[in-house]
């Protein structure tokens, strides 16, 4: 009898076969890949075929979410082409700054006076859901270095930041679910988990990125690296710079954003560098992303998922139907996009596309893994997991059905009418 693990192997080259060899096909059809790969997950589950059986743990799920996670923010962050001015990142800082309070403070309204969780359990529900995912949303970001699009930019920003800046929440849920009264550890929290997390964070990715990157360069003048082996400097760059923001109890996510934010500017003159180095990054997320999906597709369970049903729906249903599109259209309120285009405000589509597209995914399975490390257990645990699976689910098959269609109608209707304006207006400009 052929071992499982041979047959898992098969399986899985068959899929990079189909998914590589037929992406020409699969991206002009009206799902995600994404999407292709929670299916096969669920048919080669316990429901399917039965040949994914494996049973890890909280810890292995959370190290590998981790990995995906600071894999696509360090990708964010290389795709940022921005000057570091508030006007240019306006849209992040709304997205951040309001935005994803709204959605946390609504979340956590849902879970304690719609579910009946405590407070601190409806926090961290609404921490780990609030923010969007920098890896399954591949289609709505950036599409290279040179895009300028508005509403790509903030989706890709805030998919990079977000990711980081939730963590104080995070911690902040998961004090208050060990222990209710403020007075034992806010101040504490304030100090340690808010203030100097994200600031040794951004500190540590300037520092180690810029440190790299110039011994990258004085050595590239006395002795080339092997071309095959360059583009590794991109991995070592992200793991250094996670484990030493980690060390000094800073955030690792911030810091693997700031990182390749910093790493784009240092190599701002020389496109060929930055652009393989993105591509090389690229890859080892898509194929991050295809384990991660499969493994989360594999783990569904029906019992489960049905008992949790109702609450996933109330949940899943408000945020993306209700408290995502609300709250970034308060969040955008009279936004000037910093490129040229033929109107002085961020265009009404591109605020609801933006509210549309709040895409849940492996960010918030690593909080959920996270939290399970720290002590959220029992039936809180349980409850806040399942809501959690169930929310990612349908973010998927949603977000995944609709996002080739509605961004092949942006860049058609939306961006296109801009750059013609914009092309319209230029022979005035010159005169």
């Amino acid at each position: 009898m052929v071992d499982i693990y041979i047959l898992d192997l098969f399986v899985i080259g068959v899929l990079l076969l189909a998914v590589t060899l037929g992406s020409g096909w699969i991206s002009r059809l009206p799902f995600s890949f994404a999407l292709i790969y929670l299916v096969v997950g669920i048919i080669l589950g316990p429901y399917g075929f039965k040949l994914i059986q494996v049973q890890p743990n909280a810890e292995f799920l959370q190290r590998l979410t981790e990995f995906v996670v600071i894999v696509s923010v360090f990708s964010c962050g290389l795709k940022m082409n921005r000057p570091l001015q508030l006007r240019a990142w306006q849209i992040t800082a709304r997205l951040i700054g309001f935005l994803m309070p709204i959605s946390i403070v609504a979340l956590a309204a849902v879970g304690h006076w719609l579910l009946g969780m405590n407070w601190g359990a409806a926090v961290l529900l609404g921490a780990i859901l609030a923010p969007t995912d920098p890896v399954l949303a591949s289609e709505v970001q950036l599409a290279d270095i040179d895009d300028e699009d508005e509403l790509r930019f903030g989706l890709t920003s805030e998919g990079g930041l977000n990711d980081a800046l939730a963590f104080p929440f995070v911690y902040f849920g998961l004090h208050l679910f060990k222990d209710p009264n403020l007075d034992n550890w806010f101040k504490q929290w304030v100090a340690v988990d808010l203030i100097w997390a994200i600031a040794s964070g951004i500190v540590m990715g300037i520092a180690v990125a810029k440190a790299i990157t110039w011994i990258d360069r004085q050595l590239q003048k006395r002795r080339p690296a092997d071309v095959l082996m360059e583009d590794f400097v991109a991995l070592g760059t992200i793991l250094v710079t996670y484990s030493l923001a980690e060390i000094v109890n800073g955030y690792g996510f911030i810091a693997v954003f700031v990182a390749g934010l910093v790493v784009q500017r240092n190599y701002a003159d020389n496109l060929e560098k930055r652009e393989s180095e993105l591509e090389f990054v690229e890859r080892i997320e898509k194929l991050m992303e295809v384990g991660t999906i499969l493994l989360l597709g594999s783990l569904l369970r029906m019992q489960p998922l049905w008992q949790y049903l109702g609450n996933s729906l109330i949940v899943a249903g408000l945020l993306l139907f209700v408290i995502r599109p609300v709250g970034a259209w308060i969040s955008t309120i009279a936004t000037n996009p910093p490129v040229e285009c033929d109107r002085r405000r961020l265009h009404p589509a591109s605020r609801w596309l933006f509210g549309w597209f709040g895409i849940r995914g492996v960010g918030s399975l690593y909080y959920l893994f996270y939290a399970f490390g720290e002590g959220l257990k029992d039936s809180a645990a349980e409850q806040i997991a399942w809501i959690t699976f169930t929310t990612i689910v349908i973010s998927v098959v949603l977000h995944g059905i609709s996002a080739t269609p509605l961004m092949s109608w942006y860049e058609r209707r939306i961006r296109g009418k801009s750059r013609r304006a914009k092309h319209a207006t230029l022979p005035e400009q010159s005169e």
